[in-house]
């Protein structure tokens, strides 16, 4: 007959993962983590543009009272439903300017910043006409053709 030796019953049932783990897959995993932080950082500040900066046909008409930025001169607003991202901007009682939001350097969605426009990516600075102010990109916004119909509320936009 055998006798089994018994193992030693452990305090604690918990194991302690971290030192289960050998030097290969440690380092693998650091240098991974080491990487993409490196990619990260390499890349403004980690916000990635599409690449793509044509603007595509655009072709819609949009009620003034959806957008109520709109309401006063100076003021702007992003347009909702529209595949290519768009602002527009009141520059008179009824003078409206519409801009892509797709900058002209890779393709990143700029943001709407006080009075003016930045791309989030390379933080190239733009206008409320959409000129360019300074950043990496050196060009301006792209601009849409606007028909306004100031007795129906509403705006054509389109290339």
């Amino acid at each position: 007959m055998r006798f089994m030796k018994s193992l030693p019953q452990l305090s604690s049932p918990t194991v302690d993962v971290l030192s289960c783990r050998d030097r290969r897959t440690f380092l693998t995993n650091t240098s991974m983590l080491a990487i993409g932080a490196l990619l990260a950082s390499a890349c403004g500040n980690g916000i990635i543009g599409g690449g793509v900066t044509d603007v595509g046909t655009v072709g819609v008409t949009v009620k003034l009272s959806d957008y109520p930025a709109l309401a006063t001169v100076g003021g702007i607003a992003r347009l909702n439903g529209t595949t290519t991202p768009i602002a527009v901007v009141r520059e008179e009682a009824a003078v409206y300017r519409a801009l892509s939001l797709v900058c002209p350097h890779q393709g990143t969605t700029v943001g709407i910043n006080g009075t003016g426009f930045l791309c989030p990516n390379h933080e190239a600075r733009f206008s409320g006409t959409g000129k360019w102010l300074g950043g990496q990109v050196t060009s301006s916004l792209h601009e849409f053709a606007v028909a306004s119909n100031i007795s129906a509320g509403t705006l054509s936009i389109s290339n």
